[in-house]
């Protein structure tokens, strides 16, 4: 999509949303008379507004910079705010109009117009109130375990401890000390494999600052059999407005500034292909994204080929960023997929929405056959919130038969 068309779209919403509230405050007779607070506090609010409004604007139009990525940062947060004002609005307003529908059958008729200054009060503070928790809150990362037992012998191996983190989208919003601390809690788990289940950018390598830092950190992770990761579809380049990527497919290409940092996270990418885990005992399988490989296209092996000649009476990992084609894995071999991609929904109401679009949107299951297990990963996509679900880390404990 062009940019110009996004930010023309966007512009015009926010030009019938300030009409809107300001014939909203206009009808309850809050500009009416010569109170001067109410009139500044008004014109403090409106000057808010715009000042805002720009923010993602000026995240996409203006040149690489740091004042770019400064209004792409405020701009996320600014969006998140909208996510719930508009929600709060049109659901609120939806309740109210239903009340006022039933008042007349009760002859105690309500007018609607009376209800909507209260209502866009609540819509406004309610936002600010779920926004300043939803930021604090997506900081904050849990340690998720599963025990899984895959019917298969692994040589000697009886168990085998796995971390599966995924979408960390390092990206104008990150925080170093997140990563840290995540790094520091896996360390504290002993783990014998992490993986990583792609995203771990943003759609830009540009908007990370300090990414030498972020590495270096990354770099710190212990396993016994070492870290290996998968990309995702946002990990590419792409033109973003307020957070979400708006070209095509086609010019998604991943740079080598994002391949140099994979190399000094000491990440192994696996590019649709299997590498042996404990001298062979287990094989694991990594594939390219099926949406953005990351070369302008969305061809990635099937999984009948990914999987062809392997020795599937070992047990088989498939890492995925996202969780689709199950039962194609489990019919050529495959034992346990880990996936990410969901967020779990991220925000309410999304993490009720989600599980309409994926056979997985979180946690394990079963699915025609193959075990899946789904991480709500570890950062955030668009408004750096988290409201109902969790930012976590995810211990798997498999058990070899």
């Amino acid at each position: 999509m062009n940019p110009w068309i996004s930010v023309g779209f966007y512009v015009l919403v926010k030009i019938l949303t300030l009409l809107l509230c300001l014939w909203i405050i206009r009808r309850n007779g809050v500009l009416a008379g010569h109170d001067a607070l109410r009139r500044g506090v008004l014109a403090a609010g409106l000057c808010v507004y715009i000042f805002f409004t720009v923010l993602p604007v000026g995240g996409t139009l203006l040149k690489n910079g740091s004042l770019k990525i400064w209004c792409q940062g405020a701009g996320n947060i600014w969006l998140g705010f909208l996510l719930y004002f508009y929600g709060i609005l049109i659901a609120g307003a939806l309740v109210w109009l239903i009340f006022v529908l039933l008042s007349r059958l009760f002859r105690r008729p309500r007018r609607f117009l009376d209800g909507l200054a209260p209502l866009l009060s609540l819509s406004v503070c309610g936002s600010l109130v779920l926004l300043v928790y939803g930021t604090q809150h997506a900081q904050k990362t849990i340690v998720t375990t599963y025990d899984v037992t895959i019917d298969k012998p692994a040589e000697d191996l009886e168990d085998l401890k796995v971390i599966l983190i995924a979408d960390l989208h390092l990206s104008v919003n990150s925080h170093l000390q997140m990563i840290r601390n995540m790094v520091d809690e896996i360390n504290r788990q002993n783990a014998d494999l992490v993986v990583v289940a792609g995203d771990i950018f943003t759609s830009s390598y540009g908007g990370l600052k300090h990414p030498e830092q972020y590495a270096a950190v990354l770099s710190e992770i212990e396993s016994r059999y070492g870290t290996y990761a998968v990309y995702g579809n946002h990990d590419v380049e792409e033109e973003l407005f307020g957070g979400f990527p708006i070209s095509p497919i086609s010019e998604a290409f991943r740079s080598r500034q994002m391949e140099q940092f994979f190399e000094d996270c000491h990440f192994r990418i696996l590019y649709d292909e299997t590498v042996p885990i404990a001298d062979g005992a287990v094989l694991l399988t990594g594939r390219v994204d099926g949406e953005k490989a990351g070369d302008g296209t969305a061809v990635r092996k099937s999984p009948a080929e990914v999987l062809a000649g392997l020795d599937t009476k070992k047990p088989v990992l498939v890492l995925q960023h996202e969780p689709v084609e199950f039962a194609q894995l489990y019919e050529n071999g495959a034992d346990l997929a880990l996936c990410g991609h969901t967020h779990a929904g991220q925000v309410f109401p999304g993490n009720l929405i989600v599980p309409f679009f994926n056979e997985n949107a979180y946690g394990y299951k079963v699915i025609s056959g193959l075990q899946t297990i789904v991480t709500s990963g570890i950062g955030y996509y668009g408004p750096p919130m988290r409201v109902g679900t969790n930012s976590e880390i995810t211990v798997v404990n498999v058990h070899f038969s």
